[in-house]
């Protein structure tokens, strides 16, 4: 049995051995090189090919395509984007601003789109997003969160408020006060799309390397252990695993983020659940959860916590942390108590890029055929689609509505050298939960450890 399999719920119910491609075996030219088999890739790779199918178009990846965080990921392909608005509009404009986050609410039928017209069954259900309160300082914070929103252009049938009933029609989740509910978002299997991703970018004609480790970056060239690749413009698309690419250390925090997966429910657990439909759900807490009804009728559910490692450290050892995992589980065993005696099946994890201002980006420079997109904070499956299409437009000098967004030239600051990185974010860590358990406590905001975790998160 492959190894990978063993990476997350995902994986190893593909139905099939997850055996490696072969790899780069010494020496080779490309027109361009992508870095990386996940999301922001493949993508970026299938829609060169589409608009220029004579390309010469190369994939290097370390393991295996869907490795990092696109195959192991939540399975939520949502409208947000890590991104400033406020700070966006000053420098960018309003209307640009507003349209990229049209355009990332787009990105999520465009995924479906692609994985019908290429047959990629990747269990797509957009069944939307449900937001609970479950205390009412998570309401006044989701009740000001739809005010944002449609001050940002959007309205009622894209950001509105389900009271308590409305709630309970849609998800019987215990002390849910109400919810936000938007339509922009899709459940899927993440390893299932990137895999079909990746076979359907080789019947285009991309050759895709796997277990081939890229150890540098330069202009006209990408070099290996298995040999060098030269090109005319390489896109490294690397996101958490960035940080061990010389010199890139303190570019992003690898954060972890943990998952688990109950056994499938039987038909009359789910009646009484609800989630028909399948949308995907979380709540207004401070530290991020999220989750979903598989197509095979289990809970895949996940949330942060977990320790950040000095020096920005990525193993697999940090997959799987037993305390944030049995944390995890009782969460979702008080949101749902209708779970009863379900057994847990799978706990797995995974880095996440983020960047120091949180806020992601595609960049291209044409005078050295370079060029990079990633830093999407754990929000990534639908923004790394839109990312890889503008990557394509650049690439090809395209004059589109995308290459004018504005998330495109944008430069993050590096990340503190340690230990102050690692102080940052393990304080960070403390103070989310700390400050839900007051706003359960109290059910007011907390102000203080609210304001001091916004300060850290660049909010």
């Amino acid at each position: 049995m492959s190894p990978y399999r063993s990476l997350s719920l995902w994986h190893d119910n593909l139905g099939e051995e997850l055996s490696p491609r072969d790899p780069l075996d010494g020496d080779t030219r490309a027109d361009v090189v992508v870095v990386g088999g996940g999301y922001t890739g493949l993508w970026a790779a299938y829609y060169l090919k589409k608009a220029e199918p004579t390309l010469d178009v190369v994939v290097l990846e370390a393991e295996i395509c869907g490795f990092g965080a696109s195959g192991r990921n939540g399975g939520w392909a949502t409208h947000e984007i890590a991104l400033d608005r406020d700070r966006a509009a000053a420098r960018h404009g309003r209307d640009a601003t507003i349209r990229m986050l049209r355009e990332v609410c787009d990105a999520v039928d465009e995924i479906g789109r692609v994985a019908a017209a290429e047959g990629i069954d990747c269990d797509f259900a957009k069944g939307g997003t449900l937001t609970f309160a479950t205390n009412r300082a998570q309401v006044a914070r989701l009740r000001r969160s739809i005010e944002e929103e449609h001050a940002w252009g959007f309205g009622d049938e894209d950001f509105r408020w389900l009271d308590e009933h409305e709630t309970r029609e849609r998800a019987r989740c215990a002390g849910a006060l109400g919810a936000v509910y938007t339509p922009h978002c899709a459940a899927l299997h993440p390893a299932k799309l990137v895999v079909g991703l990746a076979r359907t970018v080789e019947r285009l004609g991309v050759r895709i390397y796997e277990q081939t480790k890229v150890t540098s970056i330069e202009p006209g060239r990408v070099r290996t252990l298995r040999g060098d690749v030269t090109c005319d413009t390489s896109l490294r698309c690397t996101e958490a695993f960035t940080v061990q690419l010389p010199g890139m250390a303190r570019a992003y925090v690898p954060v972890y983020s943990l998952m688990i997966a109950t056994e499938p429910l039987p038909r009359d657990s789910w009646e009484e659940i609800g989630l028909e439909g399948r949308p995907t759900f979380n709540d207004g807490r401070h530290l991020v959860i999220y989750g979903q009804r598989t197509a095979d009728g289990r809970f895949a559910f996940g949330g942060r916590g977990a320790p950040y490692h000095f020096g920005s450290r990525i193993s697999p050892a940090y997959d799987r942390h037993p305390v944030t995992h049995r944390a995890v589980e009782q969460v979702l065993r008080s949101l749902f108590p209708q779970i009863g005696e379900a057994k847990v099946t799978h706990r797995w994890g995974g880095a996440v890029a983020i960047p120091r201002d949180w806020q992601a980006s595609v960049r291209y420079d044409p005078a050295t055929g370079m060029g990079e997109a990633g830093g999407y904070v754990g929000g990534g499956v639908a923004a790394s689609n839109l990312a890889g299409r503008t990557l394509a437009d650049l690439v090809l000098q395209r004059d589109t509505d995308l290459v004018s967004l504005p998330w495109v030239g944008h430069v993050s600051r590096r990340w503190e050298p340690e230990p102050l990185r690692w102080v940052g974010v393990n304080l960070g860590r403390l103070l989310a939960p700390a400050a839900d358990a007051v706003e359960a406590r109290t059910g007011r905001p907390s102000r203080i450890l609210g304001g001091m975790l916004d300060l850290l998160t660049g909010r």
